[in-house]
């Protein structure tokens, strides 16, 4: 499996749980792991034993959403309720570059390394000029509750309903069972410079986003 590339390809072999054992690891100073049950949260997912055992096929990680938002295009606008319940209109940050970042879930391993991992980041966003916005389907009292626990400096918004998620077309894994993971870099005019999309390595998006808005 290549570091660089943003999607994955899995033997025959390879089970789901397998996989996600490898790519979940978290040390107890760092994030709270999932308390054994029945159910266990894995980015943003609950599994169940029948399902962590088995095997897919390396196409079944990918749902057959088409993107709706590619590169070169205008991103289109949407008005979201912040963590602090209060409305927010993507144009009002046409100006400057913006990083929106689509993930599963709060609270989940896979989406709190995420985002932990851009508020350590945060500093080196701001020098680049960027702002960063964080969206998924969980309600504002969900996100204002994570903000908070993890200090988070940025701005969380709520898409219930996903509507926004399939406005702009964010393909799902797991045959779109689990919400995609997919960060877009929009320039001072609104218009989408990079997508990049990796459900498995999640601070693979800071590196990503990072490295595009130094070398612009």
């Amino acid at each position: 499996m290549a570091s660089s590339s943003s999607f994955f390809t899995f033997s025959s072999q390879t089970t789901l749980h397998s996989h996600l054992h490898r790519n979940t690891f978290l040390t107890k100073t760092q994030f709270p792991v999932p308390k054994k049950s029945s159910e266990s949260n894995f980015f943003g997912l609950r599994l169940s034993p029948s399902t962590s055992r088995s095997p897919l096929s390396p196409c079944s990680f990918k749902s057959s959403i088409f993107a709706k938002v590619n590169k070169g295009q205008s991103a289109p606008d949407f008005t979201l309720k912040d963590q602090n319940g209060k409305p927010v209109s993507l144009k009002k940050y046409k100006g400057k570059p913006v990083v929106v970042y689509f993930y599963p879930a709060d609270e989940t391993p896979g989406c709190t390394k995420q985002a932990c991992a851009f508020r350590d980041s945060y500093e080196k966003f701001k020098k680049a000029g960027a702002e960063v916005i964080g969206i998924s389907g969980d309600d504002s009292a969900s996100h204002k509750a994570f903000a908070s626990k993890y200090k988070l400096p940025y701005t969380l918004l709520s898409d219930e309903g996903n509507r926004v998620r399939k406005d702009w077309g964010v393909p799902g894994d797991l045959f779109g069972a689990l919400p995609g993971r997919q960060t877009y870099v929009l320039d001072k005019n609104g218009v989408v410079q990079l997508i990049y999309n990796n459900q498995f390595q999640p601070e693979k998006h800071i590196d990503e986003t990072l490295k595009f808005l130094k070398a612009a």
